[in-house]
């Protein structure tokens, strides 16, 4: 098994135990399986509008048959499907590739708490693992201790961090750390944001302002916006979300701290609502505990067997 099948499995334990699929089996599929089903998807934030089209397409497969593996198969399979594309049937954004010599451009975004800069310093644990050079922008510039505490991952992982004082301006942290970046030939280069409260409009406005520096500074910059969300939070993380995405052009989300909640669905509506997929997962505060989404595993591990 792969450690990324371990983990999840592990992480999302709780939400397997909320299923406890093999509860249904050799019950017959009536209203009441049903009702129960539906509780259960809502309770793991699977979202309502995904959970009514579940029970719809149960019902229509296996109303009056009796419940077995094939059922905790369909629903599975289901999940997935859902996983992979928005409600508008839509595929999910790509992030563009950088032009030929220049740095690949990651803006990270998400309020404090949610795990935004162990979540830097876990993707760029990644990078550097795979032998390319890293710079860390810490323009989070509001908060020393989010600059300090980024430094010290820089320092652990071998990346370069470029950092202005405290209460400097953001957005020209963000250009002193594309000029190093171009300077230096560096592979990478991923640019913490501010995260107050997602509803301060002059935040979002900062936001908007250290993406356009880049943009001057790197053609085609940012190649990748990636949003973080607390998984233990479940629906407010969307509220989150799409404050978030009227600013940004967000092409994907880095969900977090997913091994200690029951809200493993809350993966769902997050695709289906926001249109974005789940790039990468947090699973515990290791630098190594961040895995590359695979939804079919996740599922898997969601549901249980």
């Amino acid at each position: 098994m792969s450690s990324w099948w371990s983990r999840i499995k592990s992480g999302l334990a709780r939400t397997a135990r909320l299923f406890d699929v093999r509860n249904w089996f050799g019950k017959k599929v009536d209203q009441d399986l049903l009702d129960d089903l539906e509780a259960r998807l809502i309770q793991a934030d699977v979202g309502v509008k995904a959970t009514a089209r579940i029970l719809d397409e149960v019902r229509a497969e296996f109303a009056g048959k009796t419940a077995d593996d094939s059922l905790v198969d369909f629903l599975k399979a289901r999940l997935v499907v859902l996983l992979e594309t928005d409600e508008a049937g839509k595929a999910a954004p790509t992030a563009t590739k950088p032009e030929p010599d220049s740095p690949l451009v990651i803006l990270v975004a998400g309020i404090n708490g949610a795990g935004k800069t162990t979540s830097i310093a876990k993707l760029s644990k990644r990078f550097v693992g795979e032998g390319k050079s890293v710079v860390l922008a810490a323009c989070d510039t509001f908060r020393a201790a989010a600059a300090d505490q980024l430094g010290i991952w820089a320092e652990r992982i071998g990346a370069d961090l470029v950092r202005g004082n405290e209460g400097a301006d953001p957005a020209s942290v963000a250009h002193d750390a594309c000029q190093r970046a171009i300077s230096r030939k560096a592979d990478v280069l991923i640019v913490d944001t501010a995260g107050r409260l997602h509803t301060q409009e002059h935040l979002m406005r900062e936001i908007e302002k250290i993406r356009n520096v880049i943009a001057r500074k790197i053609p085609g910059a940012p190649h990748e916006c990636l949003l973080v969300l607390d998984g233990t939070i479940g629906q407010n993380a969307l509220k989150q979300a799409e404050v978030f995405t009227k600013t940004l052009t967000c092409t994907g989300v880095i969900l977090t701290k997913l091994d200690g909640t029951a809200k493993g669905g809350i993966v769902i509506p997050i695709r289906r609502q926001l249109g974005l997929p789940v790039k990468y997962v947090g699973m515990g505060e290791g630098v190594d505990d961040f895995y590359p989404f695979d939804s079919k595993e996740f599922v898997e591990a969601m549901i249980g067997s």
